[in-house]
């Protein structure tokens, strides 16, 4: 027996998946010129976040634009593009990780917002950076029975506030290198939004079948990264080491399970930086060249980076290609999933 949970899916097909950007670009020197005094201080260079995470720039929401209004503005998108009626709907999943206080849901206000049917159930699935594609995998288990006709699936992300109070702790005067290094994974977060609608196959023969989806867990590490209300703590080494590793274990065990994704046309991750994405091209085999990067201009989006990235590369993808997703989530967890496109 593997360490995987393997699911395959009968009649699930994405239908539309829609990315929003955020309104405003914040080159990386930015944070330069915020901690130029702490960085002098303690004699560390500046364009860490280029140098060491590859972002270049990222994006943040334009003043008075929340993250539910990009998540509605995508929701909304992907109904039309999947031609889909509000009232059509079964489910809304809320997927991100960003959210304004415990309760209720970020799915109530979106779910109002769409027009959705009161019958329609709506809830938040939070798994760090994995929300989404664990949207996605519901979603279609719900088709797969029978129970839904439709799913939307959105996530919105607004790292801002986390940024505001990085910040400020970091120009401390008895801030150490220590800390801006446990708390530099918080620079590189940038804002965006996505959604999917998901519906049956058989009805829709120009969809994309989602074939099924690979997960594997290794919460001993669920201290390696903790995101609060004040911001995020990580431990980089531990996260690129044991992450990496995570995803690495799935995708033999996968294999020996019957999956096969050693020559997919594309492979969509979760976006996190340079040094993470080289580590999973050499631990586990993936073709650069079938990869496409969005963390340099969008940074880490949370759980909208995998969907804003393959809502970005699906204008430039063709019928019958074969897709992988996959990502790793602090916890942690690492899933794939396979879209026939």
């Amino acid at each position: 027996m593997t360490g995987n949970s393997s699911i395959r899916h009968r009649n699930a097909a994405l239908l539309a998946i829609t990315k929003v950007e955020a309104d405003e670009v914040v080159p990386s020197s930015h944070a330069d010129e915020v901690l130029a005094d702490t960085f002098a201080r303690l004699k560390m260079p500046k364009g860490l976040l280029e140098r060491l995470a590859g972002v270049n720039e990222r994006r943040v929401w334009a003043p008075g634009r929340h993250f539910t209004d990009g998540a509605v503005e995508a929701g909304e998108a992907a109904l039309a593009r999947a031609g889909v009626r509000p009232d059509q709907v079964g489910l809304l999943i809320n997927a991100s990780v960003t959210r304004d206080g415990y309760e209720p849901a970020v799915s109530v206000s979106v779910h109002h917002r769409l027009g959705l049917a009161p019958s329609a159930l709506n809830f938040d699935v939070t798994n760090a950076c994995l929300g989404f594609v664990n949207g996605l995998t519901i979603a279609s288990t719900m088709i797969d029975a029978g129970a839904i006709d439709y799913a939307v699936v959105v996530a919105g992300e607004d790292p801002t506030p986390w940024h505001r109070e990085t910040y400020e702790r970091l120009q401390g005067p008895d801030v150490t290198r220590a800390d801006v290094v446990r708390e530099f994974a918080t620079l590189t977060l940038g804002c965006g939004a996505a959604a999917a609608v998901v519906g049956p196959a058989d009805r829709h023969p120009e969809g994309h079948r989602i074939a099924g989806s690979v997960t594997r867990s290794a919460t001993e590490h669920h201290g390696l990264c903790i995101g609060g209300f004040d911001g995020m703590y990580t431990d980089a080494t531990g996260l690129l080491k044991h992450g990496v590793g995570l995803l690495a274990d799935a995708w033999h065990d996968a294999h020996e399970d019957g999956w096969d994704w050693a020559d997919m046309d594309r492979y969509i991750g979760h976006q996190v930086s340079m040094s993470h994405t080289n580590k999973l091209f050499q631990d586990v085999g993936i073709d650069p060249e079938k990869f496409p990067l969005t963390f340099p201009f969008w940074g880490n989006v949370a759980a909208a980076a995998l969907p804003m990235t393959l809502a970005l590369e699906a204008e430039r993808l063709r019928p019958d290609e074969r897709v992988l997703l996959l990502g790793v989530g602090s916890g942690l967890n690492a899933t794939y999933m396979e879209i026939d496109w």
